[in-house]
C-alpha cells in the first residue's frame, strides 16, 4: 500500500469526527506470516498472509462504538465512520468511558530502542522448509520415535499504530521467527508425544533446527511406557515449560476487568502476602528483544516497570483507564486492544524472582511425588481459587525419577498453592513470562 499507517489512523479520525463523533480512537495494522509445515520428508502445507486490518472507536458523550474492516478506500472510511457513530448513539452510557487526558500521554514513543523488529530481510520459503526438515530428521534419528506428528518453521512481521483525537499518535513493527517439533514414541495404544519449539524476535537468536529435533524426540521417548500414578497428597513440581500457567491464574485474578467486577479469588488480598516473602512478580515492559515490550499502551500511556508483587506482598491491580476509573485509582498504563474492540487490560512482560536450586535439586528436595512436564484441561473457581488439571510427567521416588506417569488429575487451591511455592533457577530469561520451575507442597493427585 501506498499510505502509511499513520495517514490512514489520521484520515479515520477526521472522518469519524465529520461523522459526529465527539471523540476517536483507531488502530491500523498490517502484516505478513509465512508458515511451513513438512511431514515424513516432504512439504505438507505452505501458507503465506498479507493484509491490513483498521479498528475505529468513537464517543458520542459516553456512549461508545467499534467498528473494523480491512477495506481501505475512502468510501469505506466514511462508511464505517457513519457506521460507528450511529451505534455509539444506541448504546447504553459508560461512565468510565473516554480517551487519555493529552497530559497523561507517552513523550517517548520510538520503539526502536526495544528491538522489536529483525531488520533483516523475509527469510524464503525454502529456508524455512529447510529448517523443519532438519528438526524433523533430528527428531526421526533417534531409534525410540516412530513417527513425527508434525515440524513447522514461520515468520511473522507486523506493523502498527495507533492514533486518538487526543493527539495521540504513535506506531512499532515487531517480527517473530518460530520454530517446533512434535515427535511421537512408541506404537498403537502406546503411543506417547512430546514436543520442543523456539520463537525469537531476531532469526540470530533461534535455536538450531537440530537441536530442537532432537529435544523433542528424546523427551517423546523419556515417556515410554508411562502410567497412572498413586492417589493422595503429594509434592507436585511444575516444569518451567508449565509453570507460567500457575503465574498465568494468578496474573487474570488480579486484572481490572476482574477485580472491577467484584470477583476473582484475589480481589480481597491487596496488601497482603500472596507469594512466599522474598519472591516478587516484576512487570517490565522495557525488556529488548521481548514479544511482549512496548514504550505506550494501547490507550498512549507510556509504561513502566511495576511490581505486581513485591517481596510476596499483591501492590495491585493490572489496569487500563476505563478499570482505574471504576476502581478510583491509577491506570497502570496496561491497556490492550485489537481492531474490533475498545481497550482491554493486558500485562506485557513478567517476571517471577527464580530461586538458587537447580530443577534436579528440587526433585531431590521434593522426595515423593510428581514432576508434571505436560498439562491438558483446567478447572479453576475464578471466585475461590479452586484449582483442578490434568497432568502428564515423572513419578518421583527418594528424590530421583522413576517412571513416567499419564492420565492423572492434580488439585489444590491457588491461594494456599502460591504462597508454598519453591522457584528453581532454570527460567528462560529471553521469554515474555520469565518463570522457573516450580515446587508446590501437598496438592491432591488423583491416578490408580
Amino acid at each position: 500500500m501506498t499510505q502509511s499507517l499513520s495517514d490512514l489512523t489520521q484520515q479515520l479520525l477526521d472522518v469519524a469526527r465529520r461523522a459526529g463523533a465527539d471523540a476517536a480512537d483507531a488502530i491500523a495494522v498490517d502484516g505478513t506470516s509465512v508458515s511451513i509445515n513438512v511431514r515424513a520428508g516432504s512439504l505438507e502445507q505452505a501458507d503465506r498472509s498479507e493484509g491490513i486490518e483498521i479498528g475505529l472507536r468513537v464517543l458520542v458523550g459516553q456512549r461508545q462504538a467499534c467498528v473494523s474492516s480491512s477495506d481501505t478506500k475512502p468510501d469505506t472510511l466514511a462508511q464505517m465512520a457513519e457506521r460507528a457513530v450511529a451505534m455509539a448513539q444506541e448504546a447504553p452510557e459508560d461512565p468510565y468511558a473516554g480517551l487519555a487526558d493529552p497530559a497523561q500521554l507517552a513523550a517517548q514513543t520510538d520503539s526502536a530502542t526495544l528491538e522489536m523488529c529483525d531488520p533483516s530481510e523475509e527469510p524464503d520459503p525454502t529456508t524455512l522448509q529447510q529448517d523443519a526438515l532438519r528438526a524433523e530428521a533430528a527428531a526421526l534419528a533417534n531409534a525410540g520415535v516412530s513417527q513425527v506428528q508434525s515440524a513447522s518453521a514461520g515468520y511473522s512481521r507486523r506493523r502498527i499504530h495507533l492514533a486518538a483525537t487526543n493527539g495521540f499518535s504513535a506506531g512499532y513493527a515487531r517480527s517473530e521467527r518460530g520454530l517446533s517439533c512434535v515427535a511421537i514414541s512408541g506404537t498403537g495404544t502406546g503411543m506417547e508425544r512430546d514436543y520442543d519449539y523456539d520463537s525469537r524476535i531476531f532469526q540470530s537468536d533461534l535455536r538450531d533446527a537440530d537441536d530442537i529435533g532432537r529435544a523433542a524426540a528424546a523427551r517423546a521417548v523419556e515417556r515410554v511406557g508411562a502410567r497412572k500414578p498413586a492417589t493422595g497428597a503429594f509434592p507436585v513440581l511444575f516444569d518451567e515449560r508449565v509453570a507460567n500457567a500457575l503465574i498465568g491464574s494468578l496474573l487474570q485474578a488480579t486484572n481490572g476487568t476482574t477485580i472491577a467486577r467484584g470477583s476473582g479469588w484475589l480481589r480481597d488480598k491487596l496488601g497482603e502476602q500472596v507469594l512466599p516473602k522474598g519472591l516478587s512478580l516484576v512487570e517490565d515492559p522495557h525488556r529488548k528483544r521481548t514479544s511482549g515490550s512496548r514504550l505506550f499502551d494501547a490507550e498512549g500511556l507510556p509504561t513502566a516497570r511495576r511490581a505486581i508483587v513485591d517481596d510476596g506482598v499483591l501492590t495491585g491491580w493490572t489496569m487500563d483507564l476505563s478499570t482505574s476509573r471504576q476502581l478510583d485509582m491509577a491506570s497502570t498504563a496496561n491497556a490492550a486492544r485489537g481492531t474490533s474492540a475498545p481497550p482491554s487490560p493486558s500485562v506485557t512482560n513478567v517476571a517471577l524472582t527464580q530461586g538458587d536450586q537447580s530443577r534436579d535439586d528440587l526433585i531431590t528436595q521434593m522426595g515423593t511425588g510428581l514432576l508434571v512436564t505436560s498439562m491438558i484441561g483446567s478447572t479453576i473457581n475464578p471466585n475461590t481459587g479452586d484449582y483442578s488439571r490434568g497432568a502428564s510427567g515423572f513419578w518421583v521416588e527418594n528424590g530421583e525419577i522413576t517412571y513416567p506417569v499419564n492420565e492423572c488429575t492434580v488439585a489444590g487451591n491457588l491461594r494456599d498453592m502460591l504462597l508454598t511455592i519453591i522457584p528453581a533457577n532454570d527460567a528462560r530469561t529471553y521469554l515474555s513470562r520469565v518463570v522457573p520451575s516450580l515446587l508446590v507442597e501437598g496438592l491432591t493427585l488423583a491416578g490408580d
